[in-house]
Formats: structure tokens, sequence, C-alpha cells
């Protein structure tokens, strides 16, 4: 079993946040653990390496990031589990392939919201979660995004969206799709406190990167 740090950053500036992941990677070597770092963000949009400034219909007051991660634009903000994962994919007694790194973050996403009795999917070729029935069925619940160097090391990470106000996503076609709606737990008729999940999705993001 790998042994995974875990670093609670509290509330933070994404622009903080994204810069010591940055420094975090360029100075790690073999022997460095992962690490995952938990963070809610100030209100930010965040546009991927390719993504189109296009997407981002009306910002009004919240800054616009461009990044390094893969993906389109999405919004972080207040009451939205955020969680960056910092790992090396080719240490010794892994060796995973960024495909089966997705499909694991994407599971442990899947397995967090099943511990809140909400049942959720993938949907081909659009990573992320989205909601498997019911009145909000293709809603989008959770985002991902990562940025992989020719290493093997990684960095950005994954948002839940628990009990936000949503309605920065209406001035964005949220990962480039128009229209697409996006839900939070509590929409879902989930009241949960935000450092709940946290741990829960941490949890389940260790059982599955563990090995």
């Amino acid at each position: 079993m790998i042994t995974t740090l875990i670093r609670q950053r509290g509330t933070e500036d994404y622009e903080i946040t994204f810069a010591a992941m940055r420094d975090f990677t360029d100075t790690r070597d073999a022997s460095a653990p992962d690490e995952l770092w938990i963070v809610e963000h100030p209100p930010v949009f965040t546009l991927g390496l390719g993504a189109d400034p296009a997407h981002v219909l009306n910002p009004q007051q919240v800054p616009v990031v461009r990044t390094d991660r893969g993906g389109e634009v999405t919004y972080h903000g207040p009451g939205q589990v955020v969680i960056y994962l910092l790992f090396d994919l080719r240490r010794e007694g892994r060796k995973l392939l960024p495909r089966d790194f997705v499909a694991r973050i994407e599971q442990a996403v899947i397995d967090t919201l099943a511990a809140y009795n909400l049942k959720t999917q993938r949907r081909p070729g659009a990573p992320g979660i989205y909601v498997a029935d019911g009145e909000y069925q293709g809603a989008k619940i959770a985002a991902l995004g990562l940025k992989i160097r020719a290493s093997g090391c990684t960095y950005h990470g994954v948002s839940l969206n628990v009990a936000m106000d949503l309605s920065p996503f209406s001035r964005i076609n949220p990962c480039g799709y128009p229209g697409l709606v996006t839900i939070d737990m509590r929409t879902l008729g989930v009241s949960v406190p935000l450092a709940d999940v946290q741990h829960e999705l941490a949890t389940q993001l260790q059982n599955q990167l563990s090995t």
C-alpha cells in the first residue's frame, strides 16, 4: 500500500494554490510522498490550457484565470469541495496509466455520493460525474481537470458541488457545453457539512489510489 499525505489548506485564493502546486511538482523527487490538497476557493472561473475564452459568457466581478490543466472553463466557489492530486503515476509499485488514474478519481466521486444515497455516473467523452436519475438526470455535479507532466507527476484535480450559489455556472458554458445544467448536493436534497464531504472524498480517493 502506498501512503498518501492529506493537507487541509482551508480557504485560499485559487492563484496561490495554483502556484503552490506547480512549485511542489517542480521540486519533488522520486522519494516525495503523494499528496491530496483539500481547499475551498473564493469565487473564480478557471480556463484549461486550450480552453476557448468565449465560453466565459458574463464573468461580472468574478476573476478569470488561465491554467495549465486539461479541459475547458469551470467555476470554483464557496460550498464546493476541491481536492488537488499531486501524484507520481510512475512511482514504484503503482505504474498507473493516465486513463486509469482518471477512472479511479471518478469512481471515488461516485462512491462518495453513493454514501449519501445519490446515484451518479460517468458520461463517455465528457470527464466528470453526472446525476444518474430523477428530476436532475444528466446534470453535472463534479468536474475533473488534470495536468500530467512527461515525468508522470500530476497536479490539479477534482471539484464536487456540495452547497453552493450555483448562479455563476449560468454565466459560463460549463466545461464548454452550452446549456449544461450544474447541480449541487443540497439541491438534490442532501444537506451535509462541507467538512464531512471533504473527509469522505479524500478517504475514497485514498482507497482508490493506495495501490
